[in-house]
């Protein structure tokens, strides 16, 4: 019986672990990924990024593409060195040797148009 109440409680903590493997703080609860925009889909000015250029609505442009990195801000292993080109361009603090080679795998989610020439 004792047996059986430890199994149940081993299990029921492990199914916690899997469901909830990271802790939302008040900050991250209100966020939600990104939509992937299809590329081309819309452009926009450098005037229109830059009105994006804070902790709570940052974009960045890279070679020419918009990204909403928003919702990464709180993850950036760079603490708040993303927020240095909030609303401008970060082509080169992005292809800087401080990135490994995750970060182009995970750009492509943040992608919401182009740059407009």
């Amino acid at each position: 019986m004792v047996l059986a109440i430890i199994a149940s409680l081993v299990g029921l903590f492990v199914a916690t672990l899997f469901f909830f493997t990271r802790k939302e703080t008040k900050e991250t609860s209100k966020i939600s990924k990104p939509v992937t925009i299809a590329k081309g889909s819309r452009a926009y000015t450098e005037s229109e990024v830059s009105l994006h250029n804070s902790r709570k609505d940052c974009w960045i442009i890279v070679k020419d593409q918009v990204y909403d990195v928003t919702s990464y801000v709180e993850e950036h292993p760079g603490g708040d060195s993303i927020l240095k080109n909030a609303g401008r361009d970060s082509t080169e603090g992005f292809f800087g040797p401080q990135h490994g080679t995750r970060v182009f795998d995970i750009i492509d989610d943040f992608y919401i148009g182009d740059l407009k020439p």
